[in-house]
């Protein structure tokens, strides 16, 4: 896996109706997108991320974490409903707001570009809590940063003993996505993912997961103002916490 990390969205400023500019990706394979999962105005960097790819005609399918492996719209037709883009990915509305993700979504479709579901299903995550191998895959310090990364995501909430469930987890996820990225690749295309941007980090993330012959773009899009949700009262009370 080559890898140029990119921290911030090389579009020049621009009205969403006119095509992007977007950096040179002759040379790569694929671009991982890394959103900040509350903030809207990702929506609209998304879209154009999608949407000059497809004006090239180099967009070669876009990848979510946002729906499971396993589902594509590649049987649809460009002009398929939006009713039927989310039956074939089976997207959960309750887990993610679909108008967060439609544009993007909506702009690989009528390109005729496949859209991927690319998240470990949830029927194989027990599964991966009790795989053990899956620590393996991650070099020691590699390893105890993703397992902080799982602390700090999670409020520092969780009992220690769901530490290491719970990264054995997010492994198997980015190694799902990566999986389904690389079965994508195409010469002359590039595989775009939508992700949260801990799924981009090329030392803890998806690219340690794809072939040494991928070259991978991660993109951590720029920190937003949020939802002004405060999720960690709202995992407090989920588990049944003292809020402060």
């Amino acid at each position: 896996m080559r890898c140029h990390f990119v921290v911030a969205v090389l579009l020049l400023a621009g009205c969403a109706a006119s095509a992007p500019q977007l950096p040179d990706l002759a040379s790569v394979d694929v671009v991982l997108l890394g959103e900040q999962h509350d903030a809207d105005a990702h929506r609209d960097l998304q879209q154009q991320w999608v949407a000059g790819l497809a004006a090239r005609g180099t967009l070669g399918a876009l990848a979510l974490e946002m729906a499971e492996r396993g589902t594509s719209t590649a049987g649809l037709a460009a002009t398929a409903s939006e009713a039927q883009v989310r039956d074939a990915l089976q997207w959960n509305t309750q887990a993610w707001p679909w108008d967060r993700y439609r544009p993007a979504i909506m702009e690989a479709v009528r390109a005729g570009a496949p859209v991927l579901g690319a998240n470990l299903p949830r029927a194989q995550q027990l599964q991966a809590m009790r795989d053990a191998s899956l620590d393996q895959l991650l070099p020691g310090p590699a390893l105890k940063a993703q397992q902080q990364a799982i602390r700090i995501g999670h409020c520092e909430l969780l009992p220690e003993n769901q530490i290491t469930p719970m990264t054995r987890i997010q492994i198997a996820r980015d190694q799902a996505m990566a999986q389904t990225i690389a079965s994508a690749v195409a010469p002359g295309k590039v595989v775009v993912l939508l992700a949260g941007a801990g799924h981009v980090q090329a030392d803890l993330g998806v690219p340690r997961h794809l072939p040494p012959s991928v070259t991978v773009r991660p993109v951590v899009l720029p920190q937003q103002a949020g939802d002004g949700v405060d999720h960690c009262e709202a995992l407090r009370k989920q588990m049944g916490r003292p809020v402060s």
